[in-house]
């Protein structure tokens, strides 16, 4: 299998486990009480972001994939691996379990992972690591925003 193919059915799975953790919880009561931190975006950018984003991870990994030496492209699928784990367990620990603190650690993690991805993809080409850089900045801005959540939510 080609892998861009690869990388598009990894990170539309990746999307799909996230947004069945996200459904119903975005217009749930226990979030809308939530204290937001007045830097949040309007509900409607997080869908136009993912898939902007999920996009851009599963063509520059895929064509990555394509150009790196076989040593480093297995490095490349596992540090990929992880970050799509990480991406769709970040949804499920804030939303599927509502523990605002323990997505904290989680986004954090997510967004090292994230500047590790643009990293090694940026080996491949530099342009890919370009390409992907708004993923790692959207992450750091996520981890960002969960600490703030759990800031002015200290009992969530």
């Amino acid at each position: 299998m080609h892998p861009l193919v690869k990388t598009s059915l990894a990170t539309a799975a990746t999307a799909a486990a996230g947004s069945v953790a996200t459904a119903r919880s975005t217009e749930s009561l226990w979030y809308e009480s939530l204290d937001k931190p007045d830097f949040q975006p309007p509900g409607w950018v997080f869908p136009v972001a993912w898939t902007a984003l999920y996009t851009d991870i599963a063509v520059t990994t895929g064509l990555a994939l394509q150009k790196l030496p076989e040593d480093e492209r297995a490095a490349l699928k596992k540090a990929l691996g992880v970050n799509l784990v990480l991406n769709a367990g970040w949804s499920w620990v804030f939303f599927g379990t509502r523990n605002v603190g323990a997505s904290v650690p989680v986004a954090a993690a997510l967004a090292v992972s994230s500047a590790d991805l643009v990293r090694r993809v940026g080996r491949a080409k530099k342009r890919y690591g370009v390409a992907l850089s708004p993923y790692a900045a959207w992450t750091a801005f996520a981890a960002v925003l969960s600490a703030s959540l759990k800031a002015l939510n200290p009992g969530q």
